[in-house]
């Protein structure tokens, strides 16, 4: 059987048809569909490419529990079951197994290995522990034992240093020198400095990132991944707080961060969507975040969809594209509440839902 898909793609707002040929979209019935039973599972509304989700760590609800591998495998579906069929792991208690790759009814990943923490810089025992004339070493092992991506915990307190601009340098360029990418864990202005001036490939928070900083990151390439639902919730209880130099300090660094979607979208800085948050499969509600920080609706949503997969290396809506898509009765430009209620979810050329 061939399936038959028809609507309006985004981002171009064009009314295509595709054919779904094995685990590809054509722009053209295949050779022999004239022979074939064409089934039309989609008529109508709107297609994004798949949802991603840059910022998740399945597999394990805390960096102090266990990697579990069943529950990776749930978190896997939970994502799946909400249109996010591309998701990037900057960083697990362990390395994914080899299964995840071969499985075709769960999201795509792109694995950037386990953490690496510097003494003092995590949870101790979370992810790999290395010293700081060790980390440039394990990031390249991460990176090519992985995705070509790992990550680094650039920083941890809020009242301690962060891991040394000269080390982090050595480390993004002995991971680019091998064709990775590193993703930079950081919550303090050093950190944020540190990570932008070092040229990671993707800042993961950047709570207090310097605003100066945003056209260095456009200029050369990295990314902002501001991850604010996680820490939505926590800005009501930081605010309940008695005064102290540490609940100023979040609350000021929770605010830069929402000013900075803005300003560095406006910089041309390539700003993402990541939940860092369970349950799994909640991507539309950081889009939704992005939106309120200031980024105009079509780019909140693009930073959940096709700006992310193009990112990763994959392409959207297009023909010899992978078969992976979302179909929507509204436009979820437009009403940006529907982008976490697909009618349809398409994963390989199989039908999810």
């Amino acid at each position: 059987m061939i399936m038959r898909i028809r609507g309006v793609v985004l981002p171009e707002r064009e009314e295509r048809t595709f054919w779904v040929d094995g685990e590809r979209l054509r722009s053209e019935p295949p050779a022999g569909a004239a022979a074939k039973r064409v089934e039309t599972v989609v008529d109508g509304g709107w297609l994004l490419p798949g949802l991603v989700d840059v910022h998740t760590h399945p597999g394990a609800e805390s960096p102090d529990n266990r990697f579990d591998e069943a529950l990776l495998r749930r978190h896997l579906s939970e994502h799946r079951d909400a249109g996010v069929l591309l998701v990037r792991t900057p960083g697990t208690v362990a390395r994914m197994p080899d299964w995840v790759d071969a499985e075709a009814e769960l999201p795509r990943v792109r694995s950037a290995g386990q953490w690496l923490a510097t003494p003092g810089r995590f949870v101790p025992g979370a992810g790999r522990d290395v010293g700081e004339h060790e980390l440039a070493g394990a990031a390249v092992e991460e990176a090519t034992a992985s995705s070509g991506w790992c990550k680094v915990i650039g920083d941890w307190r809020w009242d301690e240093p962060a891991v040394p601009l000269d080390v982090l340098k050595a480390t993004v360029d002995a991971v680019h020198a091998v064709g990775g990418r590193v993703a930079v864990h950081c919550q303090t202005a050093e950190g944020s400095r540190n990570a932008v001036l070092a040229g990671a490939d993707s800042l993961e928070h950047g709570m207090h990132l310097d605003p100066d900083l945003v056209d260095l990151m456009a200029g050369q390439g990295t990314a902002y991944i501001p991850t604010l639902s996680a820490f939505a919730g926590s800005a009501e209880v930081w605010r309940g707080r008695d005064p102290s130099a540490q609940r100023s300090n979040w609350l000021l660094g929770w605010q830069r961060m929402i000013d900075n979607v803005r300003l560095a979208h406006e910089a041309g800085v390539t700003v993402l969507a990541g939940t860092d948050t369970f349950p799994c499969g909640t991507v539309a509600a950081e889009s939704r975040w992005l939106l309120r920080a200031g980024m105009p609706a079509e780019d909140a949503l693009g930073a959940a969809s096709w700006t992310a997969r193009a990112w990763l290396g994959l392409p959207g809506l297009t023909d010899g594209a992978p078969a992976d898509l979302v179909a929507y009765d509204r436009d979820p430009i437009a009403e940006p509440e529907v982008l976490g209620q697909p009618k349809r979810v398409m994963l390989r050329g199989r039908l999810m839902r």
